[in-house]
């Protein structure tokens, strides 16, 4: 390949390289675990509002601690935040694992350890927009964060066919040691690797409650981010928890097993990663903002597809798309949101993009979770489905303002 390439150039950049190969295992093995906590809920429950709640205590922390993560990470040295945020992702992986293995985790023991993971996270999540930013230049966003998210997706292939192979062979709490093996790999990368120093930080702060207020006031005034963050407020709330269902389908729709759980998460990565890859191929801006209104579009046709069956070889078909769908437009924002703003401002940003990423969601599982116990599962998603359509037509009109906002931010 010529080095003209974006994706060939962007490896060149010896920190990114180093981000990245600790990241990778440390994605795979997070993929692994998500598959082995969501099994052993549905397994010691059968019931969705069980694994909904789960999700939830996974998810729901991203709401309130978010916007404060980004905060601190504009004030203080993100790499230092990833380290000591990667090292309780790796406390919490070591006691799933020994309570499983000693055979005591239960599932309100299991709630509780996904409450502090989704504690953690969003510390984890805020630092890792800012580092990634802060060690490429502005011309390389879309290949390198591209990179990372067909990266992310590819181990989001193989970590649950891993797992859907390790748990009947060796059980569930072989995902929770090999979590706890990936942890350990990505925290070894991030204190080798070096983060320039930015020289656009601001010195002089206010309180950090004012420098959330003005992360908020910053994003509600950008005629760009505003709609785009809507959005996916109203996918992650309403379509995404999808996913956070798959164990549901798996066992009560589909009547397979692990193994069927992790071809669905499996389709699902595979989709992602054809997405994530043609962007970082296109190693542009230009464009992006149509794929994010055509990403919530196949969301909501794949999501229909995928709850009209209950053939797992369909499901497994309609999951890859969705996957594709939903990381076009994900990865899309991601990208333009990169690019619109600056350091001083880009963990606080990032933090509200986390926030709607993996907070929403848990409204969503919570939702979901509940009502499918009343009226079904397939009833609930339908509903979803025509919410998100509604707010797509609604969102179209803010289409050409949007674009000319985010692809040419600085014109």
């Amino acid at each position: 390949m010529s080095r003209n390439n974006p994706v060939v150039r962007i490896w060149s950049n010896r920190t990114y390289a180093w981000f990245m190969g600790g990241g990778v295992p440390s994605y795979l093995t997070s993929w692994m675990q998500r598959v082995g906590v969501g099994w052993l809920a549905w397994e010691l429950t059968h019931s969705a509002a069980w694994l909904g709640a789960v999700a939830a205590a996974d998810l729901a922390p991203m709401i309130l601690l978010a916007a404060f993560a980004g905060a601190i990470a504009d004030r203080h040295d993100p790499l230092m935040q990833m380290r000591i945020s990667q090292f309780m992702l790796f406390l919490q992986a070591v006691a799933l694992a020994v309570l499983q293995l000693a055979g005591v985790l239960t599932i309100e023991i299991l709630v509780l350890l996904s409450l502090w993971s989704g504690c953690i996270y969003p510390f984890q999540q805020t630092a890792r927009h800012s580092v990634l930013a802060r060690i490429v230049t502005r011309e390389e966003f879309a290949p390198a964060i591209g990179v990372d998210s067909a990266l992310f997706h590819s181990t989001r292939f193989v970590g649950p066919s891993l797992a859907g192979l390790s748990i009947p062979i060796m059980g569930v709490g072989s995902t929770f040691i090999a979590q706890a093996i990936g942890c350990l790999w990505f925290l070894a990368s991030l204190f080798v690797m070096r983060m320039p120093v930015s020289d656009s930080k601001p010195h002089a702060r206010r309180s950090l409650l004012g420098d959330v207020r003005d992360g908020f006031s910053f994003v509600r005034r950008h005629p760009g981010i505003f709609p785009l963050f809507a959005m996916l407020t109203v996918v992650c709330v309403f379509l995404r928890p999808v996913q956070e269902m798959y164990p549901a389908f798996a066992g009560g729709v589909f009547h397979s097993d692990a193994v069927g759980l992790a071809w669905l998460n499996s389709a699902t990565g595979v989709g992602a990663l054809i997405s994530a890859a043609s962007i970082a191929m296109r190693g542009r801006v230009n464009g992006l903002t149509f794929m994010v209104y055509a990403g919530m579009f196949m969301f909501c046709l794949a999501t229909l597809g995928f709850i009209a069956t209950d053939q797992l070889w369909v499901g497994v078909i309609a999951a890859a798309f969705g996957g594709y769908a939903l990381n076009s437009m994900t990865t899309s924002i991601q990208t333009l949101t990169q690019s619109a703003v600056d350091n001083d401002m880009r963990g606080r940003v990032m933090g509200l993009y986390s926030l709607i990423w993996r907070g929403t969601p848990a409204l969503g599982a919570l939702m979901v979770g509940f009502g499918a116990d009343l009226i079904g599962i397939r009833a609930c998603f339908v509903v979803s489905t025509v919410v998100c359509l509604g707010a797509l037509a609604m969102a179209l009109p803010r289409f050409g303002r949007a674009q000319a906002a985010m692809e040419h931010p600085h014109d």
